[in-house]
């Protein structure tokens, strides 16, 4: 038995989708709309969006918070996931691609469910924890800027309960991490982070090679 990950070829992660994705049709429409923007390549994979739903189903989540929004692929799929009493939180500086978001949240019928924060991450975050509201998350999805990453990190684990669950998205790069050649702003600032939260004992961590890398860390 081989000690590795597949490395999927084309035809294989085909298969994957056609045995595993069960996509919304709300979702689908969200993901081919946003294939025609230049920057397309920003939002998660159909498979992650669907493992993070099905995490929150696991965790029973009724309180989320998102530090990147995009379109709103992945906020919608949490949102989906969520009881209808669920909360989910969702930050970022762009008027332009949220607009698509809240079009599709609407759509899906879970605007409600969404509170939409245009202002820089880390000042919802210090508001967040300035009115209370440390320890009262129960998942916590990073998928912004990777300077901050650890920046990020550090209120969401503030914010997220224990046994709350963490999920920061791009851990591996492209493969571009495990290249030390490789000295690229961003992709020194991932390296870093992951080393960071290797050695954190304030979580039980799993980074998997889903998509560009996601890394689950619980709270203890």
């Amino acid at each position: 038995m081989g000690n590795k990950n597949l490395n999927l070829s084309d035809r294989l992660y085909d298969y994957l989708l056609s045995v595993s994705l069960r996509e919304p049709e709300v979702l689908a429409e969200l993901r081919q709309e946003t294939a025609q923007l230049p920057m397309s390549i920003m939002q998660i994979a159909p498979e992650q969006g669907q493992f993070m739903a099905l995490l929150i189903q696991l965790i029973g989540a009724k309180k989320a918070l998102e530090v990147g929004v995009f379109t709103g692929y992945s906020s919608l799929c949490v949102a989906l996931a969520m009881p209808p009493e669920g909360k989910l939180v969702a930050c970022d500086i762009s008027e332009e691609y949220t607009a698509i978001a809240k079009r599709y949240w609407q759509k899906a019928g879970v605007a409600n469910k969404i509170d939409l924060r245009i202002a820089p991450a880390l000042e919802t975050l210090d508001h967040l924890l300035a009115s209370g509201q440390a320890n009262t998350f129960d998942f916590a999805f990073i998928d912004a800027d990777k300077k901050n990453y650890p920046n990020y990190y550090e209120q969401a684990l503030q914010l997220v309960r224990p046994g709350g669950l963490i999920a920061i998205d791009n851990v591996l790069w492209s493969g571009r991490v495990a290249d030390p050649a490789d000295q690229d702003s961003s992709t020194t600032a991932i390296r870093a982070f992951n080393q960071k939260l290797h050695q954190d004992e304030r979580v039980r961590i799993s980074l998997l090679p889903i998509a560009d890398g996601l890394t689950l860390a619980m709270k203890v």
